[in-house]
């Protein structure tokens, strides 16, 4: 009997030993982030097993600004990051090979305060704006085309400001700013302290032209990293597929998550809940390519240096390998 036991212990040992060792030879997948981005939030449901369950490691890199993620994707510090389609139609223009898979569909809004009584873009003319992103944020170029339908050039016929979105927030709710255009997120906390929507980004886009609102920021990789890690960049993907998936049906993962989102009362907490669900595209296909062509179109015709002085997204911009 002792015999036996001794046999058994050591098989399991021996056992654990092994599955330990299969944890550790998995390869990591270096995933720069910003310390408060909502990025964070579906890696950390990634992180919580689905990583492992699809073959790799994550491990996020905090970073402190998106000049920074840009910067560490480059020089090989990470190996993927989220961001814009513009980015990588860019760095492919100068012959780098980096490309996009959707991330999310979440679009911004022109935020004002309802007591100053605006009802429509034109009433803006001659006021302050503050624009969140800079001059090349897709959500400020998509409501300046749409102003300039309406007969409205805002860059010259309104006070832009730029500025970091949480300041915009404070300026917008002193009165020191007219109105703001904001992500979606810092918008969620704007409604919380009595600010309205004059216009909604989605809510324009079928004036544009656009019949689904193309996603507009996405996970970002090398092709040739892609390539020589097929189950690193295939296994992200199937992983941030999965995550969105208990983030748009499970209420629990949220109440985990509460702590990254400094969500301070229930009712931002439950908007900021919606409003990422509200972002999460169903799906990825040929139709986002033609949204995005389309995006890029309008966003030309405002201004060709906010595309990078191209005339038409570069091929293998969105990653083709990859469809859901």
């Amino acid at each position: 009997m002792k015999r036996i036991a001794a046999l058994t212990l050591a098989i399991l040992s021996a056992v654990c030993l092994l599955a330990g060792g299969a944890s550790a030879e998995l390869s990591e997948v270096r995933v720069g982030t910003l310390k408060f981005g909502t990025v964070n939030w579906e890696l950390g449901v990634i992180a919580d097993g689905l990583d492992r369950k699809h073959g790799f490691a994550l491990k996020p890199v905090v970073l402190a600004d998106n000049d920074a993620t840009s910067v560490a994707l480059l020089s090989g510090d990470v190996d993927a990051i989220v961001t814009d389609w513009i980015w990588v139609a860019k760095q492919r223009s100068l012959g780098r090979d980096y490309t996009f898979v959707p991330y999310s569909r979440s679009v911004g809004a022109l935020m004002v305060d309802p007591k100053k009584g605006f009802k429509t873009i034109t009433d803006l003319k001659g006021h302050s704006i503050g624009v969140a992103g800079g001059a090349t944020n897709k959500n400020w170029l998509l409501l300046e085309a749409y102003a300039r339908n309406a007969g409205f050039d805002l860059a010259k016929e309104a006070d832009i400001q730029f500025a970091a979105p949480p300041v915009l927030n404070e300026l917008l709710v002193r009165g020191k700013l007219d109105a703001v255009a904001n992500f979606w997120n810092f918008n969620a906390r704007l409604e919380q302290q009595g600010m309205v929507p004059l216009l909604t980004v989605a809510g324009i886009l079928p004036q544009l032209g656009l019949k689904q609102p193309p996603p507009l920021i996405g996970w970002v990789f090398s092709e040739k990293w892609a390539d020589a890690n097929p189950t690193l960049a295939k296994g992200l993907i199937a992983a941030s597929t999965e995550a969105k998936h208990a983030l748009q049906t499970d209420d629990g993962v949220w109440l985990k998550l509460r702590p990254k989102m400094d969500a301070d009362n229930d009712a931002l907490f439950e908007a900021l809940k919606a409003g990422y669900r509200a972002g999460i595209p169903a799906r990825y296909g040929p139709e986002d390519v033609e949204a995005a062509k389309t995006a890029f179109k309008l966003m030309h015709d405002v201004d060709p240096a906010s595309v990078a002085g191209l005339d038409a997204l570069p091929e293998g911009t969105f990653w083709p390998s990859y469809w859901p």
